[in-house]
């Protein structure tokens, strides 16, 4: 058998064939990664689940993740086979609603998915696109967009392409979703993850009919040309953006054009956590937005806010109180200790999420730092009453689960790791293994 060349040996044609092959392997694993989808589904049919604890409180129900005509699916099934493959649960969910709709309700983009002529990402975004739709006018997307699936026109023409085909299928559900769309008006800040922007940057959004948005518009545009004009050498307008953004504070405030920045700006308050290493600058993490350096803090907040500086909160110190329920102390100890989702793969980071009790408390589990783990309703409900899936916090904050097919995974500040080893090495002797390396281990807090 010969052996393989090393890419450093190969000429420019090896490369591109070694690069087309990596491509086609990957576009073969995303439709096999459907077809597993599907299969799983179907081995996770709710009839499975038992009649008489299905209507329980918190207990496994069944649910319709694809379109009208699809087979409902045990609620829990999408956790299990998320954790496998490294996603959350409710992308795992996403991925078992598009296989069963493109078996079922896409038939000829699924047959051009497994014929390698359509990425699955093509007929995942039809199927999400489609799955409000009755099963005869997701056929006529399908019958629509099947022969442009295939790459020959760009993105954002096949989304075009997509969504006209859906109004035309469902003319009465556009109409609906419309009328939804203009009473969904809003204007929030946009978390910094969202909008694609850190750095001590934020962005607010206005979410208003075309009328609205354009009044806003106007308004901007005209107050931005008359500070250009009036106030031609002020540091702080010296480019159209900066003119724009002190307009739209102008006129939030409901102000003249001479006012002062801060006296545009209310009151507000801001939690802002800072940290200190022997060999690097002292960083800072403001709460709802994220890292920034300590010169922002000085050069941005410096000039224009307070400060009240509070002692740092001893993690560790809290002491455990003989009660189930959980102190406010204890709530905000564990969301700076572990401010996301402990469910493997999980994405949340709402400080809202409930707060479980890793050992029972009915079992005997202390309600104190080291026995909590911030989970959202749905994996709280798994964790409780799905039969199989274990879990131990060898260590504040370090969280070692089991699914119950015997696959490890360490969750901690850092996100998810599938753990190696046997698959069918008992739960006990995993926990010990990884309690041993965390201890050896020097970058992990209370592992000494």
């Amino acid at each position: 058998m010969q052996e393989p060349i090393a890419l450093e040996e190969m000429s420019e044609d090896q490369v591109l064939d070694f690069a087309g092959a990596c491509a086609e392997a990957a576009w073969r694993a995303e439709v096999d990664l459907l077809h597993a989808a599907y299969h799983w589904s179907v081995v996770h049919s709710a009839d499975r689940l038992d009649p008489a604890e299905r209507g329980r409180p918190g207990r496994e129900r069944a649910r319709q993740l694809g379109g009208e005509s699809t087979a409902e699916v045990a609620e829990f099934a999408a956790a299990e086979l998320g954790a496998r493959i490294g996603r959350s649960p409710y992308a795992a969910a996403q991925l078992i609603a598009d296989a069963q709709d493109l078996h079922h309700r896409l038939p000829q983009l699924w047959a051009r998915v497994q014929a390698g002529e359509v990425r699955a990402s093509y007929a995942r975004h039809v199927a999400a696109k489609t799955r409000d739709l009755q099963p005869v006018e997701a056929a006529y997307v399908d019958a629509g967009v099947v022969e442009s699936a295939d790459g020959r026109i760009t993105w954002s023409r096949f989304e075009a392409l997509v969504a006209a085909k859906v109004t035309q299928a469902a003319p009465e559900l556009a109409r609906e979703k419309e009328e939804r769309a203009a009473k969904a008006r809003f204007a929030k800040k946009v978390r910094p993850s969202l909008a694609g922007e850190a750095h001590g940057m934020g962005s607010f959004l206005v979410h208003a009919d075309i009328a609205t948005i354009e009044a806003i518009d106007a308004f901007v545009t005209a107050k931005a040309a008359e500070l250009a004009g009036r106030f031609p050498d002020a540091p702080h307008l010296q480019c159209e953006d900066d003119r724009r953004v002190h307009a739209f504070l102008l006129m939030v405030a409901g102000a003249p054009v001479e006012t002062e920045l801060p006296d545009l700006l209310p009151r507000v308050q801001l939690f802002v956590h800072t940290y200190a290493g022997p060999d690097r600058e002292e960083i800072a993490r403001v709460e709802g937005h994220g890292p920034v350096t300590e010169a922002w803090v000085r050069q941005v907040l410096g000039p224009r806010a307070r400060f009240t500086i509070r002692p740092v909160l001893d993690l560790a110190g809290q002491a455990p109180v003989d009660a189930y329920e959980i102190p406010e102390r204890h709530r905000r100890a564990v969301h700076l200790m572990t401010p996301a989702d402990t469910f493997p793969f999980a994405s949340s980071t709402s400080p809202s999420m409930q707060v479980d009790h890793t050992v029972p408390h009915a079992c005997g589990g202390v309600s104190g730092v080291g026995n909590y783990g911030p989970m959202t309703t749905l994996h709280h409900r798994i964790k409780t009453h799905a039969p199989g899936w274990q879990v131990e916090q060898p260590f504040p904050g370090i969280y070692v689960w089991r699914d119950p097919h015997g696959g490890f995974y360490l969750v901690d500040h850092t996100g998810t790791r599938r753990l190696p080893g046997p698959r069918r090495r008992p739960f006990v002797v995993e926990l010990w293994h990884t309690a041993f390396d965390l201890a050896v281990a020097d970058d992990y807090p209370g592992a000494a």
